[in-house]
């Protein structure tokens, strides 16, 4: 297992070209063996290190305080979901449904030009992967997060790029993951850590990485995209960038729950000081429905330290440039809005205003502030919903006779994820969870970085044809050895 540099505590060193190099050898011959491991096999790995993690609680929670000045309990409840997610891939590997074992016997009598060959269907891993870590989720998005749960669950080697919001994290829980995969069998090469954006961008260029993962802002995530997609062999890349994750309010919900509408949204829009990618941005309300008055009338929640220095001036400059939008005036906001920490803002806008400029009203903002837009006719809400770039989620507040099913339809073209009454702060892991939208809220709109599906974007299928069964990957032998669900000549079976 590649071992982890020792540093002084709170720095990760760049990784040079030289230190970058065994790391990509190692991790280009651990692919095979790490393939060849049983699905059960894997399970193993990944339940070793979910075990690991928490066992090493009171050791990383203490630093990731102090890195990203997040509160203990949020830390530990961001733990327990990252090795929540670890054992959830066991699961899934166990399982074998993930495969998509498909078995097409010889049909002589096919009924389309030709007798039909003995075609054989299953996922095998894309071979090293290169994980750019996030900053907001310290331990569920970073080194042991779901990119790279999803990547070793698939059988795919990790790089995995350091953030540099929580460096001694980074290097702390990057050395229990080494040793816990270590001690439990895995191929040397599995998994190792580096540092630095020059590291990160070699690394994905470098022709024996297949993948790469990345969560974070819209500029970063595009230049790494670019770099894969323009390698001489490009690569997929699976980048989840920016999102406004706009609310519509139908009238009839105003009337029905205005003032609880008010009160969740700013509970919601200020979660973790504004921090989560699913924050909603928009909240679309009607004229004279009382939901402004009542966000005017609103006790925001206190100022909230943000992640780092980094986001901090980021978050101001671009509060500084939403207050200075003559289309924009304020709608309520703390003593100290551009202060650190940051109090919460809201400001406020018209429909017309934000249909005459879209681009600027709707960007992301990331931390406590958000944009109430005032519609006078639900006649408006489809052209509002159509002038929103992609998002990884969009949310309706209506009643069960409201009649939406144009803005559902139009909705579920802009978002990966619609949610009817519900707030979208919430990022359950979870088999059918969808977290990956249109561009640019991903690069990727066909695939997910949370939930169970999340490993498909570590698979590409193969097809055997014509081969005796000794030679054929074992879910796919007449006699089912691995036990996994199979679509035999399209019949489920198992």
């Amino acid at each position: 297992m590649t071992a982890i540099t020792q540093t002084t505590p709170g720095t990760v060193p760049p990784t040079t070209d030289a230190e970058l190099e065994p790391f990509l050898a190692a991790a280009d011959l651990a692919a095979g063996p790490l393939a060849a491991l049983q699905p059960a096999g894997r399970a193993q790995l990944l339940n070793a290190v979910a075990d690991a993690l928490d066992g090493s609680a009171n050791q990383l929670i203490p630093v990731a305080q102090r890195e990203t000045r997040l509160a203990e309990a949020r830390l530990r409840g961001e733990l327990a979901r990252t090795t929540f997610q670890l054992r959830l891939f066991g699961e899934v590997l166990r399982d074998g449904g993930y495969l998509d074992a498909r078995i097409d016997h010889a049909d002589a009598d096919w009924p389309m030009g030709g007798p039909r060959p003995d075609l054989r269907r299953v996922l095998v891993p894309v071979g090293p992967v290169v994980v750019f870590a996030a900053s907001n989720f310290p331990f569920a998005f970073s080194v042991a997060g779901g990119d790279t749960a999803s990547a070793l669950a698939a059988g795919s080697p990790v790089l995995l790029k350091a953030h540099s919001g929580h460096p001694e994290l980074s290097r702390l829980t990057a050395a229990v993951v080494v040793s816990a995969l270590a001690a439990a069998g895995a191929p040397e090469g599995t998994f190792a850590l580096i540092a630095g954006t020059a590291a990160g961008a070699a690394a994905l260029r470098d022709p024996r990485i297949k993948a790469g993962a990345f969560t974070g802002s819209i500029p970063g995530g595009r230049a790494l995209f670019d770099i894969a997609s323009s390698r001489p062999e490009p690569i997929p890349f699976y980048g989840e960038l920016g999102s406004n994750n706009p609310v519509f309010v139908t009238e009839a919900a105003a009337a029905e729950r205005g003032a609880e509408i008010a009160a969740d949204f700013v509970a919601s829009f200020t979660l973790g000081a504004g921090q989560f990618c699913t924050k909603p941005g928009t909240l679309v309300v009607p004229n004279g429905s009382g939901i402004v008055e009542a966000l005017r009338a609103a006790a925001l929640p206190p100022a909230a330290p943000l992640l780092n220095e980094r986001i901090q001036s980021g978050y101001t400059e671009v509060l500084q440039g939403l207050r200075g939008n003559p289309r924009l005036e304020v709608l309520v906001q703390g003593a100290e809005p551009l202060a650190d920490p940051p109090s919460p803002t809201l400001l406020l806008t018209t429909a017309a205003d934000v249909l005459a400029e879209p681009h600027a009203l709707q960007g992301e903002c990331f931390g406590p502030t958000a944009v109430v837009v005032a519609y006078d006719d639900e006649s408006q809400l489809p052209g509002i919903a159509e002038s929103f770039e992609g998002q990884l989620t969009a949310t309706i507040h209506g009643t069960d006779s409201c009649q939406a099913a144009g803005l559902v339809e139009i909705l579920t073209r802009k978002a990966g994820r619609v949610l009817w009454n519900q707030w979208p702060t919430g990022v359950s892991v979870t088999y059918a969870q969808q977290h990956g939208g249109p561009y640019p809220a991903t690069t990727a709109a066909g695939s997910t970085s949370v939930g169970t599906a999340a490993i498909e974007r570590f698979l590409r299928p193969v097809a055997y044809q014509g081969f005796p069964q000794h030679l054929l990957p074992e879910a796919l032998r007449e006699e089912n050895l691995l036990g996994v669900p199979r679509l035999v000549d399209g019949r489920r079976e198992g």
